[in-house]
């Protein structure tokens, strides 16, 4: 450390020598430089990843034990889980790693031993996760336009809880970095393996429904090009690929799917009739998605562009993570800001059309809207929380997402925090670690529940209101 006369420490920054400093620069770096840099990244990126690998080279979901499973998943007494499993050989019986030993199971055993206790259990217990019949799925958007707040680990955390809860999740990245992707285990080679063609698809089927419209009115037709042509022939049900976990299922990205920011506009120029934002929302119902699965989250890209716009659009339920800080909060105050405008000039762009036309108006609607704050340190920040909760109220979820020693410890092992092994750390912070994500998934499935047990509420209504007009016809046919 460099001093002054007096041998005081001076800071670094003072008395730099510019001949040691030039030494230090190195050479220039040209275009071909990045590239040496993806690769060296690439390379490190793999070498990460497979240390979450299996011997086949896919990620590999870890075994779940007794204790674990009668805890967390399945509410029901060690005692008497041991009980069933001697009385019912034909379940999954786990497997020991010593003679007399707590016996681990995997969560494709540990689904089929929850459905048999939601079968045979006790009425008064909540064995399977409440979902009603005859309804979709509920999409969530995780969605802010700051990086850095969380967002891809909130998507992920939230779909793993759902998923040892019992849902069937579908996870879809709509970000090119494909963080989601990598936390997944995804391999995506190019953008055809994305969202992409279902967006294009989309496109190229209004573009078609155009063509015939022009062609019955003598005008020509207007060109459909080799890229909407090819993403007519793609299966949207055929983008889903499997996980290491039995009841996740992902739609990937990668770096290509970016390609969606230009090539979007450029459509919307080509047919301003064009809807593109219903492009997602339209793909996922055609393909039958919605009725496959219980939840589908879409981790956005941290902008506020094309494919966000989409992921919006199609959103039942809006989560918008955020840290406990002033530029955190006046960012996502901006976010929300570009929300309305962007939206609310959608909707003034097509209802003008609708009211010269007599049409119903178009309004977008969420079921719920909720800022999530992580990475959270109470000792630090528990002022600043409380203003911004005096402030959004409602709109801030109570819970605040803790940042525990088991969150970096996770990530180090390239794993979500429901994929550690809690014999990989200290029982106390495992235990701390998991409640602060086990009550971010509380409150948001409180949100998943309220929402679908109003939406349940409105198809009874709907449903009496039309047996009572049917009943009211057929009184006055008797009359006739």
């Amino acid at each position: 450390m460099a001093k002054d006369s007096t041998g005081a420490a001076t800071p670094a920054y003072f008395n730099i020598d510019p001949d040691a400093a030039r030494a230090e620069l190195g050479p220039p770096t040209t275009t071909e430089g990045f590239a040496r840099i993806a690769r060296a990244c690439a390379a490190g990126r793999e070498d990460l990843a497979s240390r979450g690998l299996g011997e086949q080279g896919r990620k590999t979901l870890r075994l779940f034990s007794t204790w674990e499973i009668t805890r967390y998943l399945i509410p029901v007494a060690q005692a008497h889980f041991r009980r069933v499993l001697r009385a019912r050989p034909d379940l999954p019986q786990g497997r020991s790693e010593t003679e007399g030993g707590a016996r681990w199971f995997t969560l494709d055993e540990v689904l089929r031993l929850r459905a048999h206790f939601s079968s045979a259990g006790s009425r008064s217990k909540e064995y399977a996760p409440f979902r009603p019949e005859g309804l979709p799925a509920k999409v969530v958007a995780v969605a802010n336009f700051k990086g850095g707040v969380g967002k891809s680990s909130t998507a992920a955390h939230l779909a793993m809880s759902a998923a040892l809860d019992g849902y069937r999740v579908l996870v879809v990245d709509l970000d090119s970095q494909g963080s989601l992707t990598s936390i997944f285990g995804g391999r995506v080679e190019d953008e055809w393996q994305t969202v992409f063609p279902l967006i294009a698809g989309h496109h190229a089927r209004h573009l078609r429904a155009t063509n015939q419209a022009r062609i019955d009115r003598g005008e020509a037709p207007l060109p459909l090009d080799d890229t909407l042509g090819a993403a007519l022939e793609v299966d949207p049900a055929g983008l889903v690929q499997k996980t290491h976990w039995p009841n996740i299922d992902l739609i990937g990205a990668q770096l290509n799917l970016y390609w969606a920011e230009f090539q979007i506009p450029v459509w919307r120029l080509q047919s301003r009739g064009w809807k593109l934002w219903d492009a997602l929302s339209d793909g996922l119902e055609g393909a039958g998605l919605l009725d496959a699965y219980d939840i589908v989250f879409l981790d956005t890209p941290p902008a506020l562009g094309y494919l966000t716009i989409n992921g919006l659009s199609a959103a039942d339920i809006l989560l918008v993570p955020l840290g406990a800080s002033f530029l955190e909060f006046d960012s996502t105050g901006r976010f929300f800001d570009m929300l309305h405008a962007t939206f609310a000039s959608i909707e003034e762009g097509e209802n003008i059309a609708a009211r010269a036309l007599g049409r119903e108006g178009l309004a977008f609607e969420w079921d719920a809207v909720r800022a999530v704050l992580t990475r959270y340190d109470g000792s630090q920040q528990g002022e600043l929380a409380a203003l911004m909760q005096s402030y959004l109220g409602p709109v801030l979820s109570p819970h605040r997402q803790d940042f525990t020693a088991l969150i970096g410890q996770a990530g180090e092992q390239v794993n979500g925090i429901y994929e550690a092994d809690y014999r990989d750390f200290n029982r106390e912070t495992y235990a701390r670690g998991r409640e602060t994500f086990d009550e971010t998934y509380a409150a948001f499935k409180r949100l998943l529940i309220g929402t679908w047990k109003r939406d349940q509420e409105a198809a009874v209504a709907e449903d009496a209101a039309a047996n009572g007009e049917a009943e009211t016809a057929q009184q006055g046919i008797a009359r006739a």
